[in-house]
């Protein structure tokens, strides 16, 4: 991303360069945008008169609901990244239009359209942190953003510091299910870098996609000591403790199969997933942290509300 000041008029541009490999150029600050992703890196800009518009699924975003429940009740919609209302996206009139890469050919069609789209998928911590900075130059909210992504690193410090203790023999493998029981995340994606933060093994690393349909047989061969479940699946830890077709598998064997929070992967909030994870991969390294305490220091620096307005993680 470059920033560019243009002369005479000292008008500011940002240039920058999205997941597609689209050029986009967009004058800043920006006034009017249309979020249909990242909507949970921007709760805490406090830049909510500048949003246009949001995903419909940020209509029932436990933090977006918490931060301001006006807004995310009544913020008009133009459908979500996978259905796109363009006739009320242009009555928006956005300056920028934020979306993901899920179908290229809806932001090709918005661009045809005469509007403004970055495209973003965050495959990797480093990336996610780019796409927030990418935010903090839209909204002149540069010094923020730089604020919220040195409190993730303080608990990432923490987890770090903890599991580098772990030798390597008792080392974990761990999995994360997506939408089916059998679709697990590979070695691409904030997910797989989650793994390794955290010092578990992720079996399923060798495949070099984002996630994959596999075999229940691939996952008892594989044996994964710890299953984590998308938030936003429609199963639950239950299903596959209580599934015979999992018996051999260890983590449901041991009960250790755990459903994350609907908190989006690509949000700050990932810090606090990331801590939860490493205390329920390895809780004999982290008898002293109480969840609850680090994730309300954490929202009331980021978001500046307490924890206990939002869905709680389970402890």
């Amino acid at each position: 991303m470059v920033l560019m000041v243009a002369a005479p008029s000292w008008a500011a541009t940002i240039t920058y360069t999205d997941k597609m490999g689209r050029v986009v150029t967009v004058p800043v600050p920006v006034k009017r945008a249309v979020l249909f992703e990242t909507y949970e890196l921007s709760a805490g800009l406090g830049v909510w008169d500048r949003i246009a518009g949001i995903s419909r699924y940020a209509h029932e975003n436990d933090l977006m609901l918490a931060l301001k429940p006006d807004i995310a009740k009544t913020a008009p919609s133009a459908g979500s990244g996978f259905d796109v209302n363009i006739e009320m996206l242009l009555k928006l009139r956005p300056d920028i239009v934020l979306t993901w890469t899920f179908k290229p050919e809806t932001v090709k069609f918005m661009e045809e359209k005469g509007l403004k789209v970055i495209a973003v998928y965050p495959e990797s911590l480093h990336e996610l942190y780019g796409v927030m900075r990418l935010q903090g130059s839209l909204f002149g909210k540069e010094k923020k953003v730089e604020s919220t992504i040195a409190q993730m690193e303080k608990i990432f410090a923490l987890i770090r510091g903890r599991v580098s203790r772990i030798p390597p023999e008792r080392r974990k493998k761990v999995i994360w299910l997506s939408g089916k029981p059998t679709t697990v995340s590979g070695g691409i994606g904030v997910n797989n870098d989650m793994f390794s933060l955290i010092n578990g093994i992720n079996p399923a690393s060798s495949i070099r996609e984002r996630s994959a349909e596999v075999s229940i047989e691939q996952i008892i061969a594989w044996n994964p000591d710890i299953i984590f479940i998308w938030g936003s699946a429609r199963y639950g830890a239950a299903d596959i403790i209580g599934n015979p077709q999992w018996r051999h598998v260890s983590a449901a064997k041991n009960s250790r199969v755990y459903k994350a929070p609907k908190w989006s992967t690509w949000s700050p909030r990932l810090a606090i997933v990331a801590l939860w994870m490493a205390m329920k991969t390895y809780p004999e390294y982290f008898v002293d942290i109480n969840l609850e305490k680090a994730a309300d220091d954490f929202y009331r620096e980021v978001y500046g509300i307490p924890y206990r307005k939002v869905e709680r993680i389970e402890n």
